[in-house]
């Protein structure tokens, strides 16, 4: 009966308060669980962003190796390589220019040179492949099922640009030079200048010709649209012409659409690349997006 009239008896001031406090620590340790929250979460992302830059740099490691690879495999055909492939197009277009190596380390710098830039084009598809892999994650369904299309894409591309610049912007840029001036200046080229050109020539060619992947980037994203290329359309080939006149040595305006033309086109197929990709996975068109004089206009 005592304990019983003890739980019904009302509680005295001293008691409530102290299950008032009592209560409002509860309440403090709740909230101060709840603010320190977002702090672990931050703590989690930190991890997670470093994991990220340790995958990357694992991927970029693996290029490292196989980059290492393809070079000892290059170093195996370097003779060929040298005689067969990078004197070539100089031998090709006149036999009076001579190729001098000014320093005693000269022809292994050239080498050397030779088997980097050749394993690099080598490994080229493998180092495209591991940076999408770093992506792929956080790509969407439709996107993961396009690697294979979109890494060879992307390689034969820079393959294609290689090639453009071997067979056909190499020929007409060394018979120019090999052509111009008075004959009574020999043309003695200096075999580090010689190969700064050739590599340079050929990985230049390489990255324009990657111009309908990164107007497919842009699309994707919704930064280009087709109605903005076609606008601007005229000043694009414009800038071209001005660009295949600059690079062209020859003042020959056939030898600088030998150049252009090839641009024009892929801004073209650019154009096309643009239109797919906004009609397929934006709901927007071109009769819906103003022309920038519209846009101006209003």
């Amino acid at each position: 009966m005592s304990s019983e009239t003890d739980s019904t008896r009302p509680k005295s001031p001293a008691s409530q308060l102290l299950d008032a406090e009592m209560e409002a620590s509860k309440s403090e340790s709740r909230d101060l669980a709840e603010f320190r929250q977002p702090e672990d979460t931050a703590d989690e992302e930190g991890m997670n962003f470093i994991e990220h830059l340790d995958e990357l740099r694992n991927r970029l490691i693996k290029s490292g190796i196989a980059l290492i690879l393809f070079m000892a495999f290059s170093a195996f055909f370097s003779d060929i390589l040298v005689n067969d492939v990078l004197i070539a197009p100089l031998k090709n277009s006149s036999e009076s220019i001579v190729l001098q190596n000014l320093v005693p380390y000269g022809q292994i710098s050239l080498y050397l040179q030779v088997i980097f830039f050749s394993g690099f084009v080598l490994t080229f598809p493998f180092l495209v492949y591991q940076l999408w892999q770093f992506i792929f994650p956080g790509l969407k369904e439709s996107e993961k099922a396009a690697t294979k299309f979109v890494i060879s894409f992307i390689s034969l591309s820079f393959f294609a640009g290689i090639a453009f610049g071997y067979f056909v912007f190499m020929p007409i840029s060394l018979k120019f030079f090999a052509g111009f001036g008075t004959p009574l200046i020999e043309n003695n080229i200096a075999v580090h200048d010689y190969v700064s050109f050739f590599t340079g020539a050929l990985l230049t060619t390489g990255i324009v010709f990657e111009l309908p992947f990164v107007s497919y980037i842009l699309s994707r994203i919704g930064l280009l649209t087709p109605a903005f290329m076609r606008f601007y359309r005229k000043h694009a080939i414009v800038t071209l012409l001005v660009v295949a006149a600059i690079v062209t040595p020859s003042t020959d305006i056939v030898t600088q659409l030998v150049i252009a033309v090839p641009m024009i086109l892929l801004y073209e197929l650019s154009i096309g690349i643009s239109g797919y990709v906004n009609r397929k996975h934006h709901t927007f068109t071109d009769s819906t997006i103003p022309s920038p004089d519209k846009r101006h206009r209003s």
